[in-house]
This record gives structure tokens, sequence and C-alpha cells, in this order.
């Protein structure tokens, strides 16, 4: 499975073999070196994937993250150093759908890669029956969500997990169990990404986050989501 990557990073000793490694596993790959031109590619380029760097001159990924997040839907992957925990979260909360951590093998990468795009087509063919949870409603086909009858605007790794819930409307799903659906694949980020995608979804989907009644936690053993 291949698609078209933008690949943002100013290490010449990461962007070079990294972009080869995802040629060599079928993707067409465009670079950039810096926030700028990461933007600009990426808002006029049609990209199945953005990977952004978070340390990079001019625009840091999380500023690229924030601002194409805010005119697009293509999925972001983030790359963040190993002690770069606040950048990860940081990096989800503004809507990156996965991220990896340096030094990563590029096997990994393409791996990530090739779960977002097998996702996106999971999705596409998804059944198109409407989901209704009480105030809650779930169009598969068009990926929409209405709360109250208002439209709310997820990421696609946002409605991934909703979608893994909905289906299973009660029933308690583990985070891995929820990141190995959501991703389409084994191989999937710290469970720990499950509950930063939890909290946004929480502050779009329900009347007071702080007090969920739609998405609710069971402490030990995972998430499920209810009628209300």
């Amino acid at each position: 499975m291949s698609g078209r990557v933008l690949l943002a990073d100013d290490e010449g000793d990461i962007l070079e073999p990294v972009s080869y490694a995802l040629r060599s596993a079928g993707f067409e790959v465009d670079c950039a070196t810096d926030g700028e031109s990461a933007l600009e590619a990426a808002l006029e380029g049609d990209y199945d994937v953005v990977v952004l760097d978070v340390v990079m001159p001019g625009l840091s990924g999380t500023d690229v993250c924030r601002r194409l997040r805010a005119a697009s839907a293509v999925p972001i992957v983030m790359l963040t150093a190993r002690d770069g925990e606040v950048e990860r979260v940081v990096g989800l909360e503004l809507g990156a759908d996965d991220y990896v951590t340096k030094p990563f093998s590029t096997a990994e990468l393409v791996s990530r890669l090739r779960a977002i795009l097998r996702r996106r087509e999971f999705d596409r063919a998804s059944g198109t029956a409407r989901l209704e949870l009480g105030r809650l409603s779930i169009d598969p086909a068009e990926q929409s969500v209405r709360v109250h009858g208002e439209e709310v605007s997820l990421t696609r790794m946002e409605f991934a997990i909703l979608m893994v819930l909905a289906q299973h409307p009660g029933r308690v799903v583990g985070r891995r169990e929820i990141l190995e659906r959501a991703w389409q694949t084994s191989f999937v980020a710290d469970e720990r990404a499950c509950d930063s995608h939890i909290f946004n979804l929480r502050a779009k989907i329900e009347d007071d986050p702080e007090q969920p009644q739609r998405l609710l936690t069971v402490h030990g053993a995972g998430y499920k989501l209810v009628q209300a």
C-alpha cells in the first residue's frame, strides 16, 4: 500500500535515509526542511500523510500541526525526541494522529504510515448505517459526528477511536485494543496516547468534559461509550 507523503525535518542525516526508505517502500515523498515550507507544501499539496519533526527552524512542528489541522484533515505524524513526552502530548492535543520517537527504525515509520493508509481505506469501506447513542449521532459514511444535533469536528484518529467504542456500546474496551483497532495494526504507539485522544474526544462530545456521561473511564480496564 503506497501513498503520497510530505516529510519535514531539518536534519539531513534523518531526512535523506528516511525519504529513501519511504520511496523504497513504495511511497511518493516530498521533503521540507523548515516549518514555513512544510506548512506551505502541506496546504497546497494533495498528501495522504504529513510527517513533521517537532523541532524545525522557523515554525516548529507543533505550530505547523496547529495551523494545518485548522485547515485540513490530512493525517499528521509527529517525530519527537525520546525525552519529549510534553511534545508528544501537545502534538496529540493539537490533532496529530500519531507520533514516532527518535531514534526510530525506518521499518517502524513505514509500518505506522501503512497503518494510517489502511485505516483510511477501512473508514471508507465501513458500513454506512448511522449510529445513534442518545444525543450522540455518528455517520460512518460521512465520517461526521453530531451532539445535540450540532456537528463537531474530529481528527481521523479521534473518529477511529470513537467508532471502535461505538461499535460495542456499553462494553469496556482496553487501551491497547482501542489503539490496535483504531490504527489497524498491532504495532502502535504508547498506550498513553490513547488517554490523550480520549481527553480530546471528551472535550468535543461531552456536555461537561470534567464529568463525562458518554465516554466513561473504567479504572484499570479501559473505556466504554454509553448512551446519554
